[in-house]
């Protein structure tokens, strides 16, 4: 009897990311490939996880199941993570929000400066309840994520997602190149929708 499967996550196409400016496509080609580890990560630790729930040991207290749940989190949050990202940029992007449009004013009502250090994610969140705009510094997929907010904007500041271009002493020019690439368009969207869902990818 063939086993039973859970419904896959599917590995989504960013074609559209070739030719940007200053990331180069061999990056881009290189960082796809580690978002596509999360997605069969994703797969496989689901149907790890259903074969146990079948066998009666979807507890905490069965020490396999619950190192696998933990271990879902970081995949899954590398894996939507890493669409966000994608899925904000484009070719010929501009390096601020289109004047009077919504995000726009909610980032000149929020911010003086946007400005911030480290490695990891940084995320511009929109929170539900206030319609605040906040910006969180990542450290792993899975930590510091605010629960129920709204991720607008979302910048791969990994090694990995530089450093075939940049050295990582050159962080701010990727960072500046990031800045060149971003569809509005898609962030400016994300705002208007009700809550966060798992992006598509662009046309």
């Amino acid at each position: 009897m063939a086993r039973a499967k859970v419904k896959a996550y599917k590995e989504q196409s960013f074609d559209h990311l070739r030719g940007l400016d200053g990331i180069s496509d061999d990056q881009v080609a290189e960082h796809l490939t580690l978002y596509a580890g999360y997605v069969k990560q994703v797969n496989t630790l689901n149907q790890e996880l259903f074969e146990l729930l079948g066998k009666g040991k979807a507890s905490g207290k069965d020490p396999e199941f619950a190192e696998l749940t933990r271990r879902l989190g970081f995949e899954y949050n590398g894996m939507i993570l890493h669409e966000y990202y994608f899925s904000n940029l484009r070719r010929a992007g501009e390096p601020l929000p289109p004047a009077g449009s919504g995000l726009g004013q909610a980032l000149a009502d929020t911010y003086g400066s946007v400005d911030m250090r480290g490695i990891g994610w940084v995320i511009l969140f929109q929170d539900p309840a206030t319609d605040r705009l906040t910006n969180h510094w990542i450290t792993l997929h899975q930590d510091g994520v605010p629960a129920g907010f709204k991720p607008l904007l979302v910048m791969d500041v990994w090694e990995h997602a530089f450093m075939r271009d940049y050295k990582a002493t050159d962080k701010a020019k990727y960072v500046e190149a990031f800045f060149r690439n971003i569809d509005w368009q898609v962030v400016e969207r994300r705002l208007r929708e009700e809550s966060a869902v798992r992006p598509a990818a662009a046309a």
